[in-house]
C-alpha cells in the first residue's frame, strides 16, 4: 500500500495506490489522523483511483476519517472510478453520507457545493 498525501487549497488529498485490507489499515489510519490534526486543512478527498482492492477495513477506515474531518467542520468526498469499490460503497452505505466522484474535478466541485 502506498499513501501519496497532497494539499490543496483547505483539502488533505489522500491517494491510496494497491490493496486497503485488515493488514494495512491500521497503520493508513495513524499516517491519515497525523496528516489531518498536524495541519489546518479542514476537508479530506479520498482518491481510490489506483485502489485494487478494498474489504470492510478499508470501510472502517472510511468512516473513522469521515467522522474526525466532520468534528473539525470539514467535509469528505471520495474518488472512485471502479464499478467493484463503488459497488462496495454503496452496499456499505458509505454513499448515503459521503459524495463519491469519478475524478478529482469532480470531488472539488461537490466540496464547493457543500
Amino acid at each position: 500500500m502506498q499513501i501519496i498525501f497532497q494539499a490543496k487549497d483547505k483539502t488533505l488529498i489522500v491517494k491510496l495506490i494497491g490493496e486497503l485490507d485488515h493488514h494495512v489499515a491500521g497503520g493508513v489510519k495513524e499516517r491519515i489522523d497525523k496528516k489531518i490534526t498536524s495541519s489546518n486543512l479542514t476537508n479530506l478527498v479520498f482518491d481510490f483511483s489506483a485502489l485494487s482492492f478494498m474489504d470492510s477495513s478499508g470501510i472502517g477506515v472510511v468512516i473513522g476519517r469521515y467522522k474526525l474531518v466532520k468534528s473539525l467542520g470539514g467535509r469528505t468526498v471520495i474518488v472512485s472510478n471502479t464499478k467493484s469499490l463503488d459497488r462496495l460503497l454503496n452496499i456499505a452505505g458509505i454513499k448515503k453520507i459521503i459524495s463519491v466522484e469519478s475524478d478529482i474535478d469532480g470531488a472539488f466541485s461537490a466540496l464547493e457545493e457543500g
